[in-house]
């Protein structure tokens, strides 16, 4: 058994969705329900790809991804906060925007001129001196992509922002009870929007992940889907961040199990072996299913009286 390619393909595979789930966390911590995951992560996916090769900066196309998400859940933010819109419906329709948007650009734009506008490369991967040589645990934590060490960094510093600073208190509180909140001098839509906002770039970032950290160029709808897994794995992290990132690794493990699978010439039918990820996932979100609760005024919208 290949530990060492099962666990860091596992990270590598699950690294968008957690990216996704801490969008999806901040943004029900705070009382919107970003079903807008999956338009935000092709969002990112998309111009981070098309940035990095028009500039030939990998960087650049890293700092796009995070304005592209950002754009994308400002809109969420303004039509559910600002108009009421219903959040669900507004996410929608943002997912099939995105996609329609990025379908129409790759086959008018990328399709006939993809060495120029969709040819970005792979961020290279980033060994650190000495820890990368410890056996198993080196290549697997210490030995990755930029994004990889991002999403290291941004799961702990989530969570400690929203259980451990006074901003995090005011992010839940928002969420749990808008008008105490309102009542303390807290803009609570404000503090909404702009934390969404923020969100969304986390998400964006997410969507680099799935180019400059993995193909390469950006593929049709290529987040496929990912988005409403790091939806569930929210619900099944129990909006908490590390949990989430948890439950994003139990896809990640499974979906490179699939992988390994199919190189070993498995009597398995493929598509069968495809569904173990989604099966997975469905499995233990439906056994939480009455048991979690999230925060009280997640996707309920604030007016002030």
């Amino acid at each position: 058994m290949p530990v060492v390619f099962l666990i860091s393909g596992s990270i590598a595979l699950a690294t968008p969705v957690i990216f996704g789930a801490l969008a999806g966390v901040i943004g029900e911590r705070v009382g919107v329900v970003n079903i807008a995951i999956e338009g935000q992560l092709l969002a990112g996916a998309f111009v981070s790809a098309v940035v990095a090769s028009l500039t030939d900066s990998l960087t650049l196309g890293l700092i796009a991804a995070l304005i592209g998400g950002a754009l994308v859940s400002m809109v969420l933010a303004a039509f559910s906060i600002k108009y009421l819109v219903d959040q669900i419906i507004v996410g929608v329709v943002l997912n099939a925007l995105v996609i329609g948007l990025t379908n129409f650009f790759y086959a008018a734009v990328l399709n006939d001129n993809s060495q120029e506008t969709n040819f970005p490369g792979t961020l290279p991967f980033l060994p650190i001196p000495l820890l990368s040589d410890i056996p198993v645990i080196g290549a697997v934590l210490f030995d990755q992509r930029i994004t990889t060490y991002l999403m290291f960094v941004l799961v702990p510093l989530v969570w400690f922002i929203l259980f451990k600073t006074k901003i995090g208190l005011r992010i839940r509180a928002v969420g749990e009870h808008p008008l105490a909140a309102d009542t303390v001098g807290i803009n609570v839509n404000r503090t909404r929007f702009w934390t969404v906002s923020i969100a969304g770039t986390i998400a964006g970032l997410g969507g680099a992940a799935l180019t400059l950290g993995s193909v390469g160029a950006f593929v049709r709808e290529m987040s496929a889907g990912q988005g409403f897994i790091a939806l569930a794995c929210v619900i099944l992290g129990r909006w908490n961040p590390w949990l989430a990132a948890l439950a994003a690794l139990l896809f990640g493990f499974s979906k490179n199990f699939r992988i390994f699978a199919g190189q070993t010439g498995a009597d398995i039918p493929p598509d069968l072996i495809a569904m173990v990820p989604y099966l997975v996932t469905l499995v233990a979100v439906a056994g939480l299913v009455g048991r979690v609760v999230g925060p009280a005024a997640a996707g309920k919208p604030y007016v002030k009286q």
